[in-house]
């Protein structure tokens, strides 16, 4: 076969990047959305991380327990496609093109094994049960949600210099917003996680203080989580859980004027959707969370998009 122009990597990374781009818009038309407000110079980046963690997240929850695998074997394989992230970190290359795309992306924005790591323990905590104290639910977000917003700020901030305190800021609200997005997910989900796959990641547990954040630390999920959902959700539950997501939310919104402006309409796009999410979750009757998946309807999302859009090309 012949190479069909001088920059054979080139063509490959571009490859890579349709595919990752492919992954957003099959999986997530909300979050497809928001990045398309993203200034040019990071929509791709954005994109070749959500992919990544669209990929991995499939191999614990979705495509591999359809397909019959044992929780040894998505181990394995969740274990391997690790390995192949950390070798592509170091070479900016892999033979996968979901892998390879977010390497090109973490090796431009500075994104290292001390965020993938935490992500791939959360993963594979999925495999051996449910959250059963606050300290595993806080691991848990913070490797599966929290780092992948620490992520995307990493995208925004490149080639920056910010201050050291409008990096602190800037990282509490991104931790915060991943949180939050997380929960509302939790919520949303609360009757598959259940009934599908075995989990209960909310009603063993309290949400965390507002002025007590977790420490960004994990445990192997053998050793931190036993197995099995219990019981449904309570009213008192369901309405901590909202309490903490909308400080969540807020804290995440005061953090939006310290972005790069070209970050901004779609961080506050984002966070628009799932407020609105979570308004929903927080009115309808506690029986139907466990009845119907709750979505904001596509007039709503367009709506409070160009809302967002608004609001920040007010602030040039």
């Amino acid at each position: 076969m012949t190479r069909t122009g001088p920059d054979p990597l080139g063509q490959f990374t571009r490859t890579a990047e349709i595919a990752a781009s492919r992954v957003i818009a099959q999986y997530s038309t909300s979050f497809g959305l928001a990045v398309h407000l993203l200034g040019a110079r990071h929509r791709q980046h954005v994109r070749n991380i959500y992919a990544l963690v669209r990929v991995a997240d499939e191999i614990v929850d979705g495509v591999g327990h359809q397909a019959g695998l044992a929780p040894h074997a998505l181990r394995d394989r969740l274990n391997a496609y690790e390995a192949e992230v950390e070798r592509a970190l170091s070479c900016g290359y892999s033979t996968d093109l979901i892998i390879h795309a977010f390497a090109v992306t973490a090796r431009e924005a500075g994104i290292k094994e001390s965020l993938t790591r935490p992500f791939f323990e959360s993963m594979r905590s999925d495999l051996t049960s449910s959250l059963e104290t606050p300290d595993d639910h806080a691991r848990y977000v913070y490797g599966s949600a929290e780092v992948v917003g620490l992520m995307c700020l990493r995208v925004f901030l490149r080639g920056s210099h910010p201050t050291p305190a409008t990096c602190d800021i800037l990282e509490t609200g991104a931790r915060r917003l991943g949180a939050a997005f997380q929960n509302i997910n939790f919520l949303r989900d609360i009757a598959d996680d259940a009934t599908r796959l075995g989990r209960d990641y909310l009603t063993g547990t309290a949400p965390p203080s507002a002025t007590h954040r977790p420490p960004a630390t994990h445990t192997t999920g053998a050793d931190a989580r036993r197995s099995g959902p219990r019981v449904r959700l309570t009213e008192a539950q369901r309405l901590a859980w909202i309490e903490s997501i909308r400080d969540d939310l807020a804290a995440a919104e005061r953090a939006i004027p310290a972005l790069p402006h070209d970050a901004r309409a779609a961080v506050r796009s984002a966070l628009a959707l799932f407020t609105d999410l979570t308004h929903q979750i927080a009115t309808v009757p506690l029986t139907e969370i466990y009845t119907r998946r709750l979505h904001v309807p596509a007039h709503r999302k367009a709506w409070l998009t160009a809302r967002a859009y608004l609001t920040t090309y007010r602030e040039n």
